[in-house]
C-alpha cells in the first residue's frame, strides 16, 4: 500500500480503502521518497500515537506529506516543549467561551452570505459564494486582516498541494504569505507605537513579547490556512452529506437542536485526509498493537479509518446523528488536537442552520460524478458546489 491514497470521489471513507485498513491494527506502507512506515488503523492506538510522548512529530525530517515546508507548520510538526510554549501563546483565542461569543457575529455573516446568494439567484456555487467567504471571513477577523480570498486562495492551494502544483509555485506561495504577515506586523508595530493597537491575534502576540516574528508570522499564515482552508471543504462535504438524507433534512428543518449531533457525526463520517495523516517516529522503545516499536519506526495514524472502527462505533458504516457518544477524532486528540475545533464546530452548526432555514428545498445541482474533487491536495473536497433552491 502507498500514501497518498489513490484519489477517488465521495465524501466518504472508500469501501475499498476501508476493507483493507481493517484487516489487522498496523499495515506497512510507503510514504514518499521511498520511506517506509506503519499505519496505525484502530480507534485506541491512534489515540495513542497522536497522545504519547514516545511518537515524536518533530523527529520526521523528510517534510509533511503535502507542500507546505516543515518550518510553516508551527504547531503540527513540532513536540514538548516548543510545541507547548506556542500553543499556549494562542490557545485563550480559541476556547469554548470565545467561540461562544464569537457565535452572532458567526450568524450575522452567515445570514449577508445567503442573501448574497438569493441576490444572485439559484443554481449557485456554494464553494465560492458561501463556504469560501464564511470560513475565511471568521479566521481573517480573529487575525485582523482583510477577507481577500483572491489574494490567498493561489498561495494556499500552491502550499496545500500533494503533487498538484510545481516546487516553483510552492516556493512563491512562501515567500508570498511570509512577505504578507511580515508587513502585518509591521503595521502592528506602527499602530501599538502610535497608541492605537488592534483587538487581534497578531497584536497580542506581538504585545506579549513571547515569540519571535518568524513564529508569529508562521502562525498567522497556519492559522489563516487551518481556519480558512481546512472548514472551507469541511461545510462543503457536511452540506452535501445532509442534503443526501432528504428525511435528515426534513428532520433537522423542524427540529435544528439535531444539528450539533449531525456536525458530530459529519466530523466522524467525512474522509477528510487526502494523504492519510502526519508520520510519527517512535523514539524510545514501546508496545503498540501488541508489537514491540524500536525507535526510528516511522508510523502514520490515521484519523479516518480510526472513526470508522467497529470496536469503538456501533453500525460504524452507518451515517447516524443520534449516536448517544461519539468520540469521533476528525479534530484530532491529545496535544494535537486542532486548536480551532471550538471555533469549527459553531461555524458548521450556524451554516448547516442558515442554510436549511433560508433556502427552501436547498439540494446539489449536479450529478455526483460531475464534481470536481480536489485530487493532489492535502484537504479532500471539492472544488466547486453547483446548488439550486426554490427562490421564496
Amino acid at each position: 500500500m502507498k500514501l497518498p491514497f489513490e484519489a477517488r470521489p465521495g465524501v466518504a471513507l472508500d469501501p475499498g480503502h476501508l476493507k483493507v485498513l481493517r484487516e489487522r491494527p498496523l499495515i506497512p506502507v510507503d510514504l514518499p521518497g521511498d520511506r517506509k512506515a506503519l499505519l496505525v488503523t484502530r480507534h485506541a492506538d491512534v489515540r495513542t500515537v497522536l497522545s504519547d510522548d514516545r511518537f515524536s512529530r518533530e523527529a520526521w525530517h523528510n517534510g509533511p506529506l503535502f507542500a507546505r515546508r516543515s518550518e510553516a507548520l508551527a504547531l503540527v510538526t513540532s513536540d514538548a516543549p516548543t510545541h507547548t510554549r506556542r500553543r499556549r501563546a494562542v490557545q485563550s483565542w480559541f476556547t469554548h467561551r470565545q467561540a461562544a461569543v464569537a457565535r452572532p457575529g458567526i450568524e450575522r455573516l452567515a445570514e449577508n452570505l445567503i442573501d448574497g446568494m438569493e441576490k444572485a439567484g439559484s443554481p449557485t456555487d456554494l464553494v465560492a459564494g458561501f463556504t469560501t467567504p464564511l470560513a475565511y471571513g471568521v479566521i481573517c477577523d480573529m487575525l485582523g486582516v482583510p477577507a481577500d480570498t483572491d489574494l490567498f486562495l493561489p498561495w494556499v492551494n500552491a502550499m496545500m498541494s500533494a503533487g498538484r502544483c510545481t516546487k516553483e509555485e510552492v516556493d512563491a506561495a512562501h515567500t508570498h504569505m511570509y512577505a504578507y504577515f511580515e508587513a502585518q506586523l509591521a503595521e502592528r508595530r506602527e499602530a501599538m507605537s502610535a497608541g492605537t493597537p488592534g483587538d487581534d491575534i497578531l497584536t497580542a502576540l506581538l504585545r506579549a513579547g513571547e515569540l519571535s516574528d518568524v513564529e508569529i508570522s508562521t502562525f498567522g499564515l497556519g492559522l489563516m490556512v487551518a481556519g480558512g482552508e481546512t472548514t472551507t471543504n469541511f461545510l462543503s462535504c457536511c452540506v452535501m452529506e445532509i442534503l443526501a438524507r432528504p428525511g435528515l433534512v426534513a428532520a433537522l428543518r423542524e427540529d435544528p437542536s439535531g444539528i450539533p449531533g449531525a456536525v458530530e457525526e459529519c466530523l466522524r463520517w467525512v474522509w477528510f485526509n487526502g494523504t492519510g495523516g502526519q508520520p510519527h517516529v517512535v523514539v524510545e522503545e514501546t508496545d503498540l498493537a501488541g508489537t514491540r516499536m524500536c525507535p526510528g519506526q516511522v508510523v502514520v495514524p490515521l484519523t479516518d479509518a480510526a472513526n470508522r472502527d467497529p470496536s469503538v462505533f456501533e453500525d460504524a458504516d452507518e451515517f447516524r446523528t443520534d449516536r448517544a457518544a461519539n468520540p469521533q477524532l476528525g479534530f484530532g486528540y491529545g496535544r494535537h488536537m486542532c486548536l480551532g475545533a471550538a471555533h469549527a464546530r459553531v461555524e458548521a452548526e450556524v451554516a448547516i442552520a442558515a442554510l436549511l432555514r433560508r433556502l427552501p428545498d436547498l439540494t446539489v445541482a449536479v450529478e455526483p460524478d460531475q464534481l470536481a474533487w480536489r485530487d493532489a491536495m492535502f484537504i479532500r473536497g471539492v472544488w466547486s458546489l453547483p446548488v439550486a433552491w426554490c427562490p421564496r
